[in-house]
Formats: C-alpha cells, sequence, structure tokens
C-alpha cells in the first residue's frame, strides 16, 4: 500500500530494527487497532491487528490514537477509550514486540477516573521518571488543558496529582469549537528534545487563521524540562487545516514529523515533512 491510499488519523510512527511501524486504525469505525509496517516510509503492508478488546474490556466506543514508546525492553501502547457510563480515559497497553498482541497493562486508564481525557503520551525527564502527559477534554471543562503526572515505575498508576502545564487560552487565536459556550481544544501532546537542550510539545488545536483551522502549536519549558514553566508560541507549525502530530528519527538520521491532513473523515492521511531546528526553535522543511 501506498502512504497516500491508507486511512490514518493521528499517525504515530515507531523505527525500530529496521522497520518502520504506523499505528492506527483501519476504519474511521474500528474498535481495534493495527499497524502498518514499511522499509521506506512509501510502500507499507496491508494491516495487522494488534488490539481487539475482549469481552470483558471495559470500553466500547472512541478508540483512539495509539501511540507506541519502547519502556524497559518492552512496548507500550498509550491509547484513549471511552464507554457510554464512564469517562474517555488513557488506558495502557503492553506487549513483547512492536506488532505483537498488544493487552491492557492494567483493568483502568490510569488518568482520572472522574476527568475526560484523551491523547496521552509518555515523557521521561531528565532524572529517568516516567510521567505521562494528556488533555484534559474540553468536553469537560470548556478551556481545555495539557496535563501531567508521575507514573510509578512500572506505569501501572499516578504516583502524583495531575498538574495542568498550559490551557489552550493561552494561545491568543485559539477559538472556540461551539459559538453558544467556551469550547477550546487541546489534542495530541507530543515532547521533542532539540539539540540545544530545550524541551517543547507539539499539540494540536483550532486557531482563528483565515477560517478556523486545525493546527499544531508550539509549548516550550523554561528549564528544558517537565517541570518548568510552559509557554505557547504564537505562531504555529504546521496551520494547513491538519494536526496531531510526532516526530522520529528515520534510519538514515534524518528527523521527521508526521501528522494527519486534512482534518476531515474519511480523508485522513498521514503527510511528513523532514523537521529543522535552530538554537531555538523547530520548523519544518518545505
Amino acid at each position: 500500500m501506498k502512504l497516500k491510499d491508507i486511512y490514518i488519523r493521528d499517525p504515530y510512527i515507531l523505527a525500530y530494527g529496521n522497520t518502520y511501524y504506523m499505528y492506527g486504525k483501519a476504519k474511521l469505525e474500528d474498535l481495534s487497532f493495527c499497524v502498518y509496517k514499511s522499509k521506506d516510509l512509501d510502500e507499507w503492508s496491508e494491516p495487522q491487528k494488534v488490539f481487539t478488546p475482549d469481552t470483558n474490556f471495559w470500553a466500547d466506543r472512541d478508540f483512539w490514537a495509539p501511540e507506541v514508546h519502547l519502556y524497559k525492553d518492552k512496548f507500550y501502547m498509550f491509547a484513549s477509550f471511552k464507554s457510554e457510563d464512564k469517562c474517555r480515559g488513557t488506558q495502557i497497553l503492553v506487549s513483547e514486540k512492536p506488532d505483537g498482541n498488544f493487552v491492557p497493562l492494567t483493568s483502568e486508564p490510569v488518568t482520572p477516573r472522574d476527568w475526560e481525557c484523551l491523547d496521552g503520551t509518555l515523557y521521561i525527564d531528565k532524572k529517568g521518571h516516567p510521567h505521562i502527559v494528556f488533555c484534559h477534554e474540553w468536553l469537560q471543562v470548556g478551556d481545555g488543558m495539557v496535563c501531567e503526572m508521575e507514573l510509578s515505575d512500572d506505569l501501572k498508576c499516578a504516583i502524583t496529582k495531575p498538574r495542568v502545564l498550559w490551557k489552550a487560552s493561552q494561545h491568543p487565536k485559539v477559538v472556540d469549537l461551539s459559538k453558544d459556550c467556551l469550547s477550546k481544544i487541546t489534542d495530541g501532546p507530543f515532547f521533542y528534545r532539540l539539540q540545544s537542550g530545550k524541551l517543547v510539545c507539539i499539540w494540536s488545536s483550532f486557531i482563528k487563521n483565515g477560517g478556523n483551522g486545525y493546527v499544531e502549536l508550539v509549548s516550550e519549558s523554561d528549564n528544558g524540562d517537565i517541570d518548568g514553566n510552559w509557554s505557547i508560541n504564537e505562531k504555529p507549525l504546521f496551520s494547513d487545516k491538519g494536526g496531531h502530530g510526532m516526530v522520529f528519527e528515520t534510519f538514515d538520521g534524518k528527523k521527521m514529523f508526521v501528522l494527519h491532513s486534512p482534518n476531515v473523515a474519511p480523508d485522513e492521511r498521514a503527510v511528513m515533512f523532514e523537521l529543522l531546528e535552530n538554537e531555538n526553535e523547530i520548523m519544518l522543511k518545505d
């Protein structure tokens, strides 16, 4: 399969061994996750299922945004789930292989169970401690937030209370999704450290941009780690109706940024750009 022919929203690519693994869903309505494999980022395999819930799994809708991290010699999938009577949350799954059968690490999401949360990602701080960073959803709080909690070493539970890193409204051009209420969105945080040591987080929202466009924004820490004070750059990294991106390194050493565009179902496709940086900022190669 060609990349341009694969429906995917919130693409996540893991480069491991000599293979690229791209995680997502084969169809918009699927209640399972799959992986596509490639050697060259152009030709991809047919989708292979890596998670299908059993009858005891708590969630029955909104299987979103799987991403897979190699941590302590195992592969951990962070993904969002919801049911009719339980809040959306990020649950962590585990597998021995990047294309293996992922199973829940615990019976419940690691995010607060009375919060509507999504798009959890893993961050390892300078001391080697794992953190989950996630979005407290605008549907519950109006002004969407990006929050973090330190996790236990085995990733099974949070050991600190949630801390707000920033709110969507801190960017001057973020717009409300609804005209009737406060509805500012935060989506898809992903962390990247520049060669200078600066720590930034790429995330998505809707801004007034010749229209209300889905874009990629960049926040940065003032101390180079998760516990710093965070500010949001006004200039978007990407502003052409696409978002929920991440960064990976190719086997020949290039940093690549991948996101889905356009932001309209079922037309979403993975789009890649080479990521460039100077001492103070990241940018996409034309």
